[in-house]
């Protein structure tokens, strides 16, 4: 019986990650039809991914609390409700403005499915079957990476690109569903705690200033906000580290695995998150491929990881998984590295051959980087590490976009992204992909400090 519930929550996860990845990176490939349908201008198409992310980052700290305070269940449920009105809206956008609203009304909603899908694996999960579950919700991760492309790319192609939002609305009603049939548990591990919301507030105004300064940072208004938004989240480490019942609890960052673990998760995503832009922007903008051309030849790095992630969530259960993580992020890097060179004469084989080896590095990485995070704090604490881990992915994703968006305004203006500007799509590409190197190497020695580190995991194995 408890193998079945085990497997039941699984699946949902896997459900539920599936469906929050899905549009979030399925909409790179209708972002260049919607730019056109909205006639906007290169900085403001890189905003449709970022804006979603930014709000993600707000939001996933205080949502770690409120999940453990009014119960991880009714937190996914929540989030499930939120995410598809947003999606609703998405479908009956008729202007630049109110498609954003509804990007920031699903990025609130994800917000909660990330925190919660995964604090409820934690909890219902048996520690020595942690790291297979925890792959097994990567896997959901990486199946919607490697299918959103595909699916996005026919979808936007032959139908238009509202017909995403169209797809996921039945996927949504049937988490709803399983949820209220299959999971009665409720996990409260914070029920007779206040909510920080001062905490809450400095956190969503020190990101926001800080994420949306850093994507401005070619003007002076961009470096004042990014300083301000630092002095701000310094004001709320400060503060957090007072409260009794925080809205995060910094003293977990005094366990070096939980830290070293969760530092290599920044820059990692941060590293990662744009070279799909990168690419889709070289197929379609260089080599002037259409949508569904570029969808097929991107689904090959999310497709290696998602076969390869529940294999390496499972053997990360019996070897230590920040040495397995280590090697995966230094495979990553040298992909990266090839990347650097990406350019109008660039051989195809040469493209494809950085796409397996960035697949193969992630699926190596990134379930094993979860367990440990997961891993290294008690269950107790499962809400706030999973927040944690949901936080340093979404900013390092949010800040890998802002890069994005820093980099073309640099090197275009608000030249309009297009072939005839394809000398300057190659230079703002390469920029960036050296940028993301250079944070493959410190996720590297992130992940090897940890592995030195004298704490030990909370499972019933020693690594």
């Amino acid at each position: 019986m408890e193998i079945k519930f085990e497997t039941i929550v699984m699946f949902i996860s896997f459900i539920t990650s599936f469906f929050a990845i899905f549009l979030s990176n399925g909409i790179i490939i209708g972002v260049p039809a919607i730019a056109q349908d909205f006639v906007m201008n290169n900085v403001v198409q890189n905003w449709i991914p970022t804006i979603f992310f930014l709000v993600v980052a707000v939001f996933t700290v205080p949502a770690g609390q409120i999940s453990g305070k009014f119960g991880v269940k009714k937190s996914l449920l929540a989030g499930i409700i939120v995410y598809l009105i947003g999606s609703i809206g998405g479908c009956l956008s008729f202007s630049t403005e109110s498609f954003l609203l509804f990007k920031i009304v699903q990025g609130i909603g994800v917000s909660f499915l990330n925190v919660s899908s995964m604090a409820m694996v934690v909890q219902a999960v048996k520690p020595q079957n942690r790291g297979k579950a925890l792959g097994v919700t990567v896997t959901g991760v990486y199946l919607a990476t490697s299918l959103s492309p595909v699916i996005g790319g026919f979808l936007v192609h032959n139908l238009g690109w509202r017909s995403l939002f169209y797809f996921v609305i039945p996927f949504l009603v049937l988490c709803m569903i399983l949820m209220a049939v299959k999971i009665p548990q409720e996990w409260k591990t914070y029920e007779n705690q206040p909510i920080d919301k001062l905490g809450s507030i400095l956190w969503g105004i020190g990101i926001l200033t800080f994420i949306y300064g850093f994507t401005s940072l070619v003007n002076t208004r961009g470096v004042i906000l990014t300083i301000v938004g630092i002095i701000i989240l310094c004001i709320f480490g400060v503060y957090e580290l007072k409260q009794s019942f925080p809205v995060f609890n910094l003293n977990l960052f005094k366990n070096n695995k939980f830290t070293s673990s969760n530092i290599a998760a920044l820059c990692s995503y941060f590293a990662i998150m744009v070279v799909t832009t990168i690419l889709n922007y070289h197929f379609q903008y260089v080599r002037g491929w259409d949508a569904q051309m570029s969808g097929l030849i991107l689904v090959i790095t999310p497709i290696i990881m998602a076969v390869m992630a529940p294999n390496t969530g499972k053997l990360s259960d019996r070897i230590h998984p920040q040495k397995l993580a280590a090697v995966g992020i230094g495979i990553a890097a040298v992909s990266l590295g090839i990347l650097i060179f990406l350019n109008e004469g660039t051989p195809l084989f040469v493209v494809v051959l950085a796409m397996i080896l960035q697949g193969i590095g992630m699926g190596l990485f990134s379930s094993p980087n979860m367990n440990a995070i997961m891993s290294s704090v008690p269950p107790k604490y499962a809400p706030t590490a999973s927040a944690s881990q949901a936080t340093m992915r979404t900013i390092g994703q949010t800040m890998s976009l802002g890069l994005l968006t820093l980099v073309f305004a640099w090197v275009m203006g608000n030249l309009k992204l297009s072939h005839e500007y394809a000398t300057m799509i190659v230079q703002a590409s390469q920029t960036i992909c050296l940028i993301c190197f250079i944070a493959c190497i410190i996720a590297v020695f992130a992940s090897l400090v940890g592995v030195h580190s004298k704490d030990e995991f909370n499972t019933n194995r020693n690594h």
